[in-house]
């Protein structure tokens, strides 16, 4: 039970970095969006992963070296995969906000991440562990794929309060908060980010072995999967960085980075901050796994606590201001549902 409870934890405290990693972006000024989502990268898929592997996976760098090129290339492929999915994503919060961009776009990366591993097992492998039909086939993973259901259905119910959202505000109303506030254009974004973003679990699975390597050189196993990360995050760099230099050319916003009539080190403080608390997400997502194991749980715990938060966030900053009792009555329902979903998932694999 001590296992499970650490595992929620450790879940948690990802998922509060994940869903707070965009609030320091807003703080910065006078930028183009490619421009400091480039910023922050850096440091979320090149620095900070490398520091922490660095840190707690002894002699991770030959690990890496040392795997199969086949893992390697899958794990970067994922990576790749995932990344334009990273780059969606930011957009997707760039036109809907934190709450509901959040809410949609996890929404998909929740079902995909949390069953496709678990098919694929069942397929192509000869695993009898965390496969679809294990699941199914014992309570405690039929309470977890419930969970999974439940989630989906309050992932609905917050899409259709931003639903009601941009029905009832005029279009200044819904720029005071989000300055580019475009629901078509969002959604569009949302759901391939959702899509994609899954990719990064399935990036976890294809470098397993590096795992068990850190594992056998005496890493600690809360700490095993950082040595994966920083392969799945130099496939998230290459796509993000492409795209952002190529829009940095395009809009002429290569001049930001040392535009001295902005606030240029407020703005590289703000960005190193997000782009740090970003990876916090995977780092205590990392930990989690260790203890309930990389199957559907973890992912649906992972997400579920992303969109509570930004969620919450999202209320703070005021980006359902001046909406009217019902859409707010329904974002609360969405939240709570959510909320449900958390326990069955955490109650389903007490059982497992």
């Amino acid at each position: 039970m001590i296992t499970i409870v650490l595992g929620l934890i450790f879940h948690f405290i990802g998922g509060f970095a994940s869903g707070s990693f965009y609030i320091p972006y807003k703080k910065i000024r006078d930028w183009s969006w490619e421009s400091y989502w480039l910023a922050g990268g850096i440091f979320s898929w090149f620095i900070i992963p490398f520091i922490a592997a660095w840190i707690t996976v002894p002699g991770f760098m030959d690990i890496i070296l040392s795997a199969s090129g086949k893992t390697i290339l899958w794990t970067y492929v994922m990576g790749v995969l995932w990344g334009i999915g990273g780059l969606t994503f930011g957009l997707a919060m760039r036109y809907l906000g934190m709450s509901l961009g959040m809410a949609v776009a996890l929404g998909f990366t929740s079902s995909f991440g949390a069953l496709i591993p678990a098919i694929y097992r069942d397929l192509f492998t000869n695993e009898t562990a965390n496969t679809f039909s294990s699941m199914l086939g014992s309570w405690g993973g039929r309470y977890v794929l419930l969970g999974i259901i439940v989630c989906l259905a309050g992932i609905a119910i917050c899409g259709r309060a931003g639903t009601l959202k941009e029905k009832e505000l005029t279009k200044e109303q819904k720029q005071v908060s989000i300055k580019e506030f475009n629901l078509r254009k969002g959604l569009i974004v949302a759901v391939i980010s959702g899509i994609l973003s899954a990719c990064f679990n399935y990036g976890i699975e294809a470098g397993r072995a590096m795992s068990q390597a850190a594992e056998e050189a005496g890493a600690n196993p809360l700490f095993r999967n950082n040595v994966i990360f920083v392969v799945v995050l130099w496939g998230g760099l290459t796509t993000n960085l492409i795209w952002c230099v190529l829009l940095n050319i395009r809009n002429k916003s290569y001049k930001d980075y040392l535009n001295k009539k902005t606030p240029l080190l407020r703005n590289y403080v703000f960005a190193a901050l997000a782009g740090t608390t970003w990876f916090l997400q995977f780092f205590f997502y990392g930990m989690g796994e260790s203890k309930l194991g990389n199957g559907a749980s973890s992912w649906i715990l992972h997400m579920a606590f992303i969109i509570l938060v930004s969620t919450m966030w999202g209320l703070v900053l005021k980006e359902w201001k001046g909406v009217s009792a019902k859409t707010i009555r329904t974002i609360s329902i969405g939240i709570v549902v959510i909320i449900l979903s958390v326990i069955l998932v955490g109650y389903g694999n007490s059982l497992i």
